[in-house]
């Protein structure tokens, strides 16, 4: 059973540490607040400090049960183990943070997923090779950049009733959209506290397009926006057994940017180009697994390059340079960027399964945190979410 009173105490830890880190200009702990409060929070004296703190919190959830609290405690002890210094193997501090396995995916699978955005993309004219993103990109309908927040919105507003249909969300938000120049690996992210979300697009990542506009509209509005609000809903109306505070270190993090990421095959089945733009994006997480597992199994930089041109012949050295410098120099993005093949991959898969597996899945989803574990128990025959290569 949970402790309400551990999970309370476990959030004034965590809001304590993400003071902290965002007073010295690190990376910020908590990404979305499911349950905002106007009392300032006192930063933690120190790292160290926190961490012995969880590892005490730890020591009670394990003692009450708590299973959920557990594997949340899991995640926060790792991730701040690697700020401190630590650098546990790849496969263990995935299982520890994101919830799930890193075996990764076999070469025939990768190259089936492959040849099936290949074949989205010729049929649309698009040839596969080093100029394929950018013909694409020209197909997909470029839009200037003060044009893109207004095209978010409206593409946020045509399928809010679908989304809401789907997942049987009835939670209200309200939609704020800011533009940034940082370098940073992200183009889109969102953030925000109980009903309000923030939406940044960064000008120095951001390529817009009519396709894009209606692509995030899905991922960060209503994919992880009306998410979050509704898992707020959630939690005002029960005393949820749950952290109400994500984190991109945590294991809610593969549902979040899996369900974000495929959302278009449940609600946009017939846009052609949405689709084919999720099937390439699909494939590129997968190629992005295969060097995330790579890098960490200990491969060269020439290795990794060469394998990425191969498996993506448009794909620059700039971009090569990236993949590889975030997940294995950054505890957060080791970390983090997992969820993003992991949680696609499965969620993929979700989509071509029978439909009343598809509904149970989306509507667990926008009522709670779902870990890997939670959602391997609602689709008992889907795919092992993180691959299994073997």
């Amino acid at each position: 059973m949970c402790s309400v009173d551990l999970r309370d105490e476990i959030e004034q830890t965590l809001r304590a540490w993400h003071a902290y880190e965002v007073n010295r200009g690190s990376a910020a702990v908590i990404d979305f607040d499911c349950n905002p409060t106007d009392t300032a929070t006192e930063p933690a004296d120190s790292r160290l400090t926190v961490y012995l703190r969880l590892r005490e919190l730890h020591t009670r959830a394990e003692r009450d049960e708590a299973t959920h609290l557990v594997s949340r405690l899991n995640a926060d002890i790792a991730y701040l183990g690697a700020l401190l210094g630590e650098h546990p193997p790849f496969a263990a501090y995935i299982r520890a943070t994101q919830g799930c396995g890193a075996a990764g995916w076999h070469d025939g699978y990768i190259t089936q997923r492959g040849d099936q955005a290949r074949q989205a993309l010729a049929n649309l004219g698009v040839e596969w090779g080093p100029d394929t993103s950018r013909d694409l990109h020209t197909i997909e309908g470029p839009i200037e950049t003060d044009e893109a927040p207004d095209a978010i919105r409206q593409a946020a507003a045509d399928y809010e009733d679908a989304v809401r249909q789907a997942t049987g969300s009835q939670a209200p938000f309200e939609l704020t959209i800011e533009t940034a120049d940082v370098d940073a690996y992200w183009a889109y992210w969102l953030d925000g506290a109980g009903h309000r979300v923030r939406l940044r697009l960064n000008l120095r990542r951001s390529a817009f397009t009519k396709v894009a506009a209606r692509q995030f509209a899905l991922h960060e509005v209503l994919g992880h926006g009306l998410q979050g609000a509704s898992w707020t809903a959630q939690a005002a109306a029960e005393d949820v057994p749950w952290v109400r505070l994500s984190s991109v270190h945590a294991p809610q993090q593969v549902l979040l940017e899996g369900l974000a990421q495929a959302l278009p095959l449940f609600i946009a089945p017939d846009d052609e180009l949405l689709l084919t733009r999720t099937r390439l994006d699909h494939y590129s997480q997968l190629v992005r697994g295969e060097l995330h597992v790579a890098l960490n199994r200990g491969a060269s930089i020439e290795e990794l390059a060469d394998h990425a041109r191969f498996r993506a012949p448009w794909i620059s050295d700039e971009a090569i340079s990236d993949i590889i410098t975030d997940r294995g120099a950054n505890p957060q993005l080791r970390s983090y960027l997992w969820a993003y093949p992991a949680g696609c991959d499965w969620f993929v898969n979700l989509a071509e399964a029978d439909q009343a597996t598809k509904t149970t899945v989306l509507q667990a989803a926008y009522q709670a945190p779902l870990t890997p574990t939670d959602l391997a128990a609602l689709w008992p025959t889907g795919p092992t979410i993180g691959g299994q290569d073997t």
